[in-house]
């Protein structure tokens, strides 16, 4: 973001020779919208008024399931064709705008709330009987869930999945 600045016309003019900040300079009084300058994508700040407002923000609550499944469509001597189990970590992202009021995008109680009734169907379960979940990929998984979540947390953003500390999904929405 610091290149980005210092190609920024309205904020280049208040770096030093160096690309440092002026003592009069506080980037709290700027605002970074994605732009274009010389062809090239970059953050140009315009001056902000008060408060932001429009602010988006990104905030997450993190779940734990554990499942059973197996995945039939591998190869017979495929591992993950065998049935196993994992502790699925879930991390569930909702962006928004600040609530002026509350200072927060969502309750994370709304959350788990709306999570609640998916974790009931899924925790200590076999996937591959859960309709929908017959090859239950962790992209499947993850798009399964997002599917049913959506209509509760219309400011779902992002919806990741780990089957393993070191495996898993990132899904986005359709």
């Amino acid at each position: 973001m610091i290149l980005a600045w210092m190609r920024c016309p309205q904020v280049a003019e208040r770096l030093d020779a160096k690309g440092f900040a002026r003592p009069d300079f506080d980037p709290r009084h700027f605002l970074c919208n994605p732009c274009r300058v010389g062809g090239t994508a970059v953050g140009v700040c315009r001056p902000a008024s008060g408060i932001i407002s429009e602010q988006s923000v990104e905030i997450f609550k993190v779940f734990t399931i554990e499942a059973a499944h197996r995945l039939p469509n591998l190869p017979e001597n495929h591992k993950c064709r065998r049935l196993h189990g994992h502790s699925f970590r879930v991390e569930i992202h909702v962006s928004g705008s600040l609530a002026e009021r509350e200072g927060w995008v969502m309750d994370f109680a709304d959350i788990s709330r709306a999570f609640t009734p998916v974790y009931e169907q899924l925790d200590h379960h076999y996937l591959n009987e859960i309709p929908g979940l017959e090859n239950p990929t962790s992209e499947h998984l993850a798009r399964w869930i997002w599917r049913t979540l959506q209509p509760q947390l219309p400011q779902l953003s992002k919806l990741i999945v780990r089957e393993t500390c070191t495996a898993g999904c990132v899904y986005t929405g359709e």
